[in-house]
Protein backbone atom coordinates (compact mmCIF):
# COMPACT_ATOMS: atom_id res chain seq x y z
CA UNK A 1 0.00 0.00 0.00
CA UNK A 2 1.74 3.22 -1.25
CA UNK A 3 -0.27 5.47 1.01
CA UNK A 4 1.25 8.74 -0.29
CA UNK A 5 -0.36 8.38 -4.01
CA UNK A 6 -3.89 8.47 -2.27
CA UNK A 7 -5.46 11.31 -4.19
CA UNK A 8 -6.45 14.02 -0.80
CA UNK A 9 -9.25 16.66 -1.15
CA UNK A 10 -7.24 19.20 -3.04
CA UNK A 11 -7.17 16.86 -6.23
CA UNK A 12 -10.72 16.98 -6.72
CA UNK A 13 -12.99 19.88 -8.08
CA UNK A 14 -15.64 20.07 -5.03
CA UNK A 15 -17.16 23.61 -5.79
CA UNK A 16 -21.12 23.85 -5.56
CA UNK A 17 -20.60 19.38 -4.99
CA UNK A 18 -22.45 17.77 -2.04
CA UNK A 19 -19.32 16.46 0.00
CA UNK A 20 -19.86 13.53 2.65
CA UNK A 21 -17.16 13.66 5.12
CA UNK A 22 -16.10 11.10 7.50
CA UNK A 23 -14.95 12.71 10.61
CA UNK A 24 -13.80 11.25 13.69
CA UNK A 25 -16.08 12.88 16.42
CA UNK A 26 -15.93 10.16 18.78
CA UNK A 27 -15.42 12.78 21.44
CA UNK A 28 -15.01 11.87 25.51
CA UNK A 29 -18.80 12.85 27.04
CA UNK A 30 -20.12 13.08 30.58
CA UNK A 31 -23.95 12.84 30.93
CA UNK A 32 -24.00 14.97 27.04
CA UNK A 33 -21.40 17.05 27.74
CA UNK A 34 -18.09 17.20 25.49
CA UNK A 35 -15.38 16.70 28.17
CA UNK A 36 -12.40 17.21 24.94
CA UNK A 37 -13.28 18.58 21.61
CA UNK A 38 -10.10 17.48 20.74
CA UNK A 39 -10.88 15.36 17.44
CA UNK A 40 -13.55 17.88 16.48
CA UNK A 41 -10.88 20.64 16.47
CA UNK A 42 -8.74 17.68 14.26
CA UNK A 43 -11.64 18.18 11.71
CA UNK A 44 -11.40 21.87 11.54
CA UNK A 45 -8.89 22.00 8.27
CA UNK A 46 -10.51 19.78 6.07
CA UNK A 47 -14.34 21.27 6.84
CA UNK A 48 -13.15 24.96 6.36
CA UNK A 49 -11.06 24.00 3.00
CA UNK A 50 -14.21 22.08 1.71
CA UNK A 51 -16.57 25.39 2.68
CA UNK A 52 -13.91 27.91 1.45
CA UNK A 53 -13.95 26.05 -1.78
CA UNK A 54 -17.88 26.52 -2.17
CA UNK A 55 -18.90 22.75 -1.28
CA UNK A 56 -21.84 21.57 0.77
CA UNK A 57 -20.93 19.31 3.53
CA UNK A 58 -22.44 16.83 4.84
CA UNK A 59 -20.51 15.31 7.73
CA UNK A 60 -20.76 11.55 9.69
CA UNK A 61 -19.29 9.65 12.48
CA UNK A 62 -19.50 7.31 15.11
CA UNK A 63 -19.70 7.90 18.75
CA UNK A 64 -19.67 5.31 21.48
CA UNK A 65 -20.56 1.81 20.64
CA UNK A 66 -24.52 1.86 21.03
CA UNK A 67 -24.38 -1.63 19.41
CA UNK A 68 -26.75 -1.10 16.10
CA UNK A 69 -29.72 0.90 18.35
CA UNK A 70 -30.67 4.27 18.62
CA UNK A 71 -29.02 5.36 22.00
CA UNK A 72 -30.05 8.97 23.03
CA UNK A 73 -27.19 9.44 25.37
CA UNK A 74 -24.72 8.38 22.12
CA UNK A 75 -26.36 11.12 19.95
CA UNK A 76 -23.98 13.71 17.87
CA UNK A 77 -26.10 16.71 18.80
CA UNK A 78 -23.83 18.33 21.38
CA UNK A 79 -21.15 17.93 18.62
CA UNK A 80 -23.33 19.70 16.15
CA UNK A 81 -23.24 22.40 18.67
CA UNK A 82 -19.78 22.48 19.46
CA UNK A 83 -18.31 22.11 15.86
CA UNK A 84 -21.25 25.19 14.80
CA UNK A 85 -19.02 27.46 17.36
CA UNK A 86 -16.01 26.34 16.38
CA UNK A 87 -16.80 27.05 12.32
CA UNK A 88 -18.77 30.21 13.40
CA UNK A 89 -22.15 28.93 11.06
CA UNK A 90 -24.67 27.22 12.44
CA UNK A 91 -24.80 23.24 11.78
CA UNK A 92 -27.63 21.35 10.63
CA UNK A 93 -28.71 18.62 12.62
CA UNK A 94 -30.50 15.69 11.07
CA UNK A 95 -32.46 13.21 13.34
CA UNK A 96 -31.31 9.96 11.48
CA UNK A 97 -28.74 8.68 8.82
CA UNK A 98 -30.04 8.26 5.73
CA UNK A 99 -33.95 8.37 6.70
CA UNK A 100 -36.26 10.55 6.10
CA UNK A 101 -34.85 13.98 8.10
CA UNK A 102 -31.17 13.46 6.29
CA UNK A 103 -32.67 12.96 2.85
CA UNK A 104 -34.55 16.31 3.07
CA UNK A 105 -31.61 18.20 4.90
CA UNK A 106 -28.87 17.09 2.80
CA UNK A 107 -31.12 17.41 -0.53
CA UNK A 108 -31.82 21.57 0.75
CA UNK A 109 -28.31 21.92 1.62
CA UNK A 110 -26.30 25.28 0.09
CA UNK A 111 -22.49 26.25 -0.75
CA UNK A 112 -21.24 26.90 2.25
CA UNK A 113 -23.50 25.17 4.76
CA UNK A 114 -22.62 22.21 7.10
CA UNK A 115 -24.97 19.14 7.73
CA UNK A 116 -23.88 16.69 10.60
CA UNK A 117 -26.09 12.76 10.50
CA UNK A 118 -27.14 11.31 13.17
CA UNK A 119 -24.43 8.69 15.03
CA UNK A 120 -23.85 6.14 11.53
CA UNK A 121 -23.62 3.01 14.46
CA UNK A 122 -27.04 3.31 15.28
CA UNK A 123 -27.46 1.55 12.13
CA UNK A 124 -26.38 -2.22 13.05
CA UNK A 125 -25.53 -1.95 9.01
CA UNK A 126 -23.26 0.35 9.35
CA UNK A 127 -20.35 -2.65 11.38
CA UNK A 128 -21.20 -5.16 8.79
CA UNK A 129 -20.25 -3.03 5.87
CA UNK A 130 -23.55 -3.71 4.20
CA UNK A 131 -23.36 -2.68 0.85
CA UNK A 132 -27.56 -1.55 0.73
CA UNK A 133 -26.67 0.86 3.56
CA UNK A 134 -23.34 2.29 1.93
CA UNK A 135 -25.20 3.05 -1.87
CA UNK A 136 -27.97 4.94 0.58
CA UNK A 137 -24.98 6.88 2.79
CA UNK A 138 -23.72 7.68 -0.67
CA UNK A 139 -26.75 8.42 -2.17
CA UNK A 140 -27.06 11.88 0.10
CA UNK A 141 -24.08 13.07 -1.79
CA UNK A 142 -21.31 13.88 -4.81
CA UNK A 143 -18.04 12.72 -3.36
CA UNK A 144 -16.89 11.13 -0.27
CA UNK A 145 -13.69 12.45 1.78
CA UNK A 146 -12.34 10.17 4.57
CA UNK A 147 -10.78 12.05 7.47
CA UNK A 148 -10.92 9.35 10.30
CA UNK A 149 -7.67 7.97 10.67
CA UNK A 150 -8.98 6.41 13.85
CA UNK A 151 -11.35 4.20 12.25
CA UNK A 152 -8.77 4.25 9.14
CA UNK A 153 -8.63 -0.09 10.06
CA UNK A 154 -12.27 -0.86 10.10
CA UNK A 155 -13.93 -1.57 7.27
CA UNK A 156 -16.84 -0.37 8.05
CA UNK A 157 -20.21 1.36 5.32
CA UNK A 158 -18.82 4.98 6.42
CA UNK A 159 -15.11 3.94 6.07
CA UNK A 160 -14.70 1.89 3.06
CA UNK A 161 -18.20 1.15 2.04
CA UNK A 162 -19.30 4.52 0.59
CA UNK A 163 -16.14 4.45 -1.33
CA UNK A 164 -17.84 2.57 -3.97
CA UNK A 165 -20.40 4.84 -4.84
CA UNK A 166 -18.37 7.91 -5.29
CA UNK A 167 -15.20 9.43 -6.13
CA UNK A 168 -13.17 8.96 -2.48
CA UNK A 169 -10.15 10.72 -1.11
CA UNK A 170 -8.40 11.71 1.90
CA UNK A 171 -8.78 15.04 4.13
CA UNK A 172 -5.50 16.75 5.80
CA UNK A 173 -5.72 14.76 8.91
CA UNK A 174 -5.55 11.53 7.05
CA UNK A 175 -2.87 13.00 5.14
CA UNK A 176 -1.02 14.15 8.01
CA UNK A 177 -1.14 10.76 9.48
CA UNK A 178 -0.09 8.75 6.39
CA UNK A 179 2.96 11.41 5.66
CA UNK A 180 4.10 11.06 9.55
CA UNK A 181 3.89 7.64 9.87
CA UNK A 182 4.04 6.40 6.26
CA UNK A 183 7.66 8.35 6.13
CA UNK A 184 8.89 7.39 9.27
CA UNK A 185 8.59 3.37 8.09
CA UNK A 186 9.43 4.00 4.38
CA UNK A 187 12.12 6.97 4.40
CA UNK A 188 13.31 7.54 8.20
CA UNK A 189 15.71 10.43 9.46
CA UNK A 190 17.97 8.33 10.81
CA UNK A 191 18.79 6.86 13.39
CA UNK A 192 15.53 5.31 13.88
CA UNK A 193 14.64 4.78 17.29
CA UNK A 194 11.33 2.74 18.34
CA UNK A 195 9.86 2.81 21.85
CA UNK A 196 7.11 0.38 22.88
CA UNK A 197 5.55 0.29 25.97
CA UNK A 198 2.11 -1.35 27.51
CA UNK A 199 1.35 -4.69 29.21
CA UNK A 200 1.47 -6.96 26.38
CA UNK A 201 4.12 -8.57 24.24
CA UNK A 202 0.79 -10.17 22.53
CA UNK A 203 -0.68 -6.59 21.59
CA UNK A 204 2.83 -5.67 20.21
CA UNK A 205 4.44 -8.60 18.38
CA UNK A 206 3.73 -7.61 14.79
CA UNK A 207 4.91 -4.49 15.86
CA UNK A 208 8.06 -5.30 16.26
CA UNK A 209 8.00 -7.67 14.15
CA UNK A 210 7.47 -5.20 11.45
CA UNK A 211 9.88 -2.49 13.02
CA UNK A 212 13.33 -4.63 13.44
CA UNK A 213 13.17 -4.72 9.67
CA UNK A 214 13.34 -0.94 9.44
CA UNK A 215 14.70 0.76 13.41
CA UNK A 216 18.04 1.33 14.37
CA UNK A 217 17.24 0.65 17.91
CA UNK A 218 14.14 -0.71 19.53
CA UNK A 219 13.55 0.02 23.24
CA UNK A 220 11.06 -1.92 25.50
CA UNK A 221 9.43 -0.89 28.35
CA UNK A 222 5.98 -1.51 30.76
CA UNK A 223 4.65 -4.78 31.28
CA UNK A 224 5.48 -6.31 28.27
CA UNK A 225 9.32 -6.15 29.29
CA UNK A 226 8.94 -8.76 31.93
CA UNK A 227 8.10 -11.42 29.39
CA UNK A 228 11.78 -10.88 28.02
CA UNK A 229 13.31 -10.65 31.70
CA UNK A 230 11.89 -14.42 31.75
CA UNK A 231 13.34 -14.66 28.33
CA UNK A 232 16.70 -13.58 29.71
CA UNK A 233 16.34 -16.22 33.18
CA UNK A 234 15.55 -13.66 35.83
CA UNK A 235 13.01 -14.08 37.81
CA UNK A 236 10.14 -11.65 37.33
CA UNK A 237 7.94 -12.03 40.85
CA UNK A 238 4.29 -11.20 40.57
CA UNK A 239 4.68 -8.97 37.36
CA UNK A 240 2.93 -9.28 34.44
CA UNK A 241 4.39 -12.43 32.48
CA UNK A 242 3.17 -14.17 29.21
CA UNK A 243 4.79 -17.35 29.92
CA UNK A 244 3.37 -18.43 25.85
CA UNK A 245 5.49 -15.62 24.77
CA UNK A 246 8.92 -15.94 26.36
CA UNK A 247 10.43 -18.33 23.78
CA UNK A 248 9.11 -15.56 21.10
CA UNK A 249 10.54 -12.76 23.62
CA UNK A 250 13.98 -14.92 23.35
CA UNK A 251 14.00 -15.08 19.05
CA UNK A 252 12.94 -11.63 18.85
CA UNK A 253 15.81 -10.76 20.97
CA UNK A 254 18.17 -13.29 18.92
CA UNK A 255 16.97 -11.52 15.57
CA UNK A 256 17.67 -7.83 16.60
CA UNK A 257 21.29 -9.05 17.20
CA UNK A 258 21.40 -10.95 14.11
CA UNK A 259 20.65 -7.61 12.48
CA UNK A 260 22.26 -5.29 13.94
CA UNK A 261 19.47 -3.73 15.73
CA UNK A 262 19.94 -2.20 19.38
CA UNK A 263 17.46 -3.98 21.44
CA UNK A 264 17.34 -2.19 24.84
CA UNK A 265 15.34 -3.38 27.77
CA UNK A 266 14.99 -1.93 31.03
CA UNK A 267 18.28 -2.40 33.25
CA UNK A 268 16.55 -1.90 36.44
CA UNK A 269 12.89 -1.22 37.82
CA UNK A 270 10.41 0.45 40.10
CA UNK A 271 8.96 -2.34 42.02
CA UNK A 272 5.62 -2.27 44.23
CA UNK A 273 4.39 -4.64 46.72
CA UNK A 274 1.12 -5.08 45.43
CA UNK A 275 -0.99 -3.77 42.30
CA UNK A 276 -2.21 -0.35 44.01
CA UNK A 277 -1.51 3.24 43.77
CA UNK A 278 -0.25 3.91 47.26
CA UNK A 279 1.61 0.33 47.54
CA UNK A 280 5.36 0.20 49.03
CA UNK A 281 7.89 1.21 46.45
CA UNK A 282 11.37 -0.06 46.05
CA UNK A 283 13.94 0.12 42.86
CA UNK A 284 16.28 -2.82 42.17
CA UNK A 285 18.38 -3.92 38.79
CA UNK A 286 16.15 -6.44 36.64
CA UNK A 287 17.85 -9.54 37.71
CA UNK A 288 16.99 -9.54 41.32
CA UNK A 289 13.47 -8.86 41.70
CA UNK A 290 12.11 -10.66 44.49
CA UNK A 291 9.73 -12.81 44.69
CA UNK A 292 6.62 -11.15 45.83
CA UNK A 293 6.78 -7.98 44.38
CA UNK A 294 5.95 -6.67 40.87
CA UNK A 295 7.74 -4.39 38.70
CA UNK A 296 5.51 -1.28 37.70
CA UNK A 297 7.66 1.42 36.11
CA UNK A 298 11.46 1.35 34.87
CA UNK A 299 13.59 2.39 37.26
CA UNK A 300 15.91 5.64 36.98
CA UNK A 301 19.26 4.01 35.39
CA UNK A 302 16.74 3.06 32.79
CA UNK A 303 15.26 6.45 32.32
CA UNK A 304 18.99 7.30 31.44
CA UNK A 305 19.72 4.91 28.83
CA UNK A 306 16.17 5.31 27.45
CA UNK A 307 17.12 8.91 27.44
CA UNK A 308 20.32 8.73 25.90
CA UNK A 309 19.44 6.32 22.97
CA UNK A 310 16.93 8.72 21.82
CA UNK A 311 19.33 11.75 22.39
CA UNK A 312 20.81 11.01 19.34
CA UNK A 313 17.27 9.90 17.42
CA UNK A 314 16.58 11.28 14.07
CA UNK A 315 13.52 9.95 14.01
CA UNK A 316 11.31 8.57 16.97
CA UNK A 317 8.22 6.18 17.10
CA UNK A 318 6.42 5.89 20.35
CA UNK A 319 3.98 3.50 21.66
CA UNK A 320 2.78 2.69 24.95
CA UNK A 321 3.86 3.82 28.37
CA UNK A 322 6.59 2.43 30.61
CA UNK A 323 4.86 1.26 33.69
CA UNK A 324 1.57 2.61 35.05
CA UNK A 325 1.88 5.78 34.33
CA UNK A 326 -1.27 6.94 35.70
CA UNK A 327 -0.41 6.27 38.87
CA UNK A 328 1.86 9.28 40.78
CA UNK A 329 4.20 6.79 42.09
CA UNK A 330 5.05 4.95 38.43
CA UNK A 331 4.90 7.40 36.39
CA UNK A 332 8.56 8.81 36.03
CA UNK A 333 9.49 6.06 33.40
CA UNK A 334 6.84 7.76 30.99
CA UNK A 335 7.95 11.08 32.04
CA UNK A 336 11.45 10.85 31.18
CA UNK A 337 10.66 9.32 28.15
CA UNK A 338 8.31 12.09 26.88
CA UNK A 339 11.03 14.42 27.73
CA UNK A 340 13.95 12.73 26.36
CA UNK A 341 11.78 12.54 23.32
CA UNK A 342 10.49 16.11 23.47
CA UNK A 343 14.40 17.65 23.89
CA UNK A 344 15.62 15.20 20.79
CA UNK A 345 14.68 17.65 18.33
CA UNK A 346 14.33 14.78 16.50
CA UNK A 347 10.86 13.64 13.97
CA UNK A 348 8.38 12.34 16.94
CA UNK A 349 5.64 10.37 16.24
CA UNK A 350 4.10 9.58 18.87
CA UNK A 351 0.73 6.93 18.94
CA UNK A 352 -2.38 7.09 20.49
CA UNK A 353 -3.63 6.32 23.20
CA UNK A 354 -1.72 6.31 26.61
CA UNK A 355 1.43 8.02 25.09
CA UNK A 356 -0.49 10.74 23.54
CA UNK A 357 -2.49 11.34 26.76
CA UNK A 358 0.66 11.11 28.98
CA UNK A 359 2.36 13.58 26.03
CA UNK A 360 -0.87 15.93 26.50
CA UNK A 361 -1.02 15.95 30.41
CA UNK A 362 2.80 16.91 30.68
CA UNK A 363 1.82 19.67 28.40
CA UNK A 364 4.69 18.59 25.73
CA UNK A 365 2.04 18.17 23.48
CA UNK A 366 3.18 21.43 20.93
CA UNK A 367 6.88 19.81 21.17
CA UNK A 368 5.95 16.48 18.61
CA UNK A 369 6.07 16.43 15.46
CA UNK A 370 3.16 14.15 15.40
CA UNK A 371 0.45 12.84 17.89
CA UNK A 372 -1.72 10.08 16.42
CA UNK A 373 -5.67 10.56 16.91
CA UNK A 374 -6.06 6.53 16.57
CA UNK A 375 -4.63 4.35 18.66
CA UNK A 376 -6.09 0.70 16.99
CA UNK A 377 -5.43 2.59 13.40
CA UNK A 378 -1.76 3.55 13.90
CA UNK A 379 -0.98 0.33 15.71
CA UNK A 380 -2.11 -1.51 12.83
CA UNK A 381 0.04 0.83 10.44
CA UNK A 382 2.90 0.60 12.27
CA UNK A 383 2.83 -3.80 11.53
CA UNK A 384 2.62 -2.84 8.11
CA UNK A 385 -1.31 -3.94 8.16
CA UNK A 386 -3.17 -2.23 4.57
CA UNK A 387 -5.94 0.18 6.58
CA UNK A 388 -9.12 -0.67 4.64
CA UNK A 389 -10.01 3.10 4.81
CA UNK A 390 -6.99 4.46 2.91
CA UNK A 391 -6.97 1.53 0.42
CA UNK A 392 -10.38 2.67 -0.46
CA UNK A 393 -8.95 6.32 -1.57
CA UNK A 394 -9.03 6.84 -4.80
CA UNK A 395 -5.27 6.84 -6.55
CA UNK A 396 -4.20 9.92 -7.94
Amino acid sequence: MNVLNKKSVEDIDVRGKKVLIRCDFNVKMENGVITSDKRIVASLPTIKYLLDNGAKVIACSHLGRPKGEFKPEFSLAPVAVRLGELLGIEVKMAKDVIGESAQTLAADLKEGEVLLLENVRFHKEETKNDPEFSKALASLAEIYVNDAFGSAHRAHCSTTGVADYLPAVGGYLIRKELEYIGGALENPQRPLVAILGGAKVSDKIGVITNLMEKVDTLIVGGGMAYTFFAAKGYSVGTSICEEDKIDMAREMMAAAEAKGVKFLIPVDNRLGKEYAEDTDVMVVDSDAIPDDWMGLDIGPKTEALFADAIKGAGTVIWNGPMGVSEWKNFASGTIAVATAIAESGSISIVGGGDSAAAVQKLGFADKMSHISTGGGASLEFLEGKDLPGVVALNDK
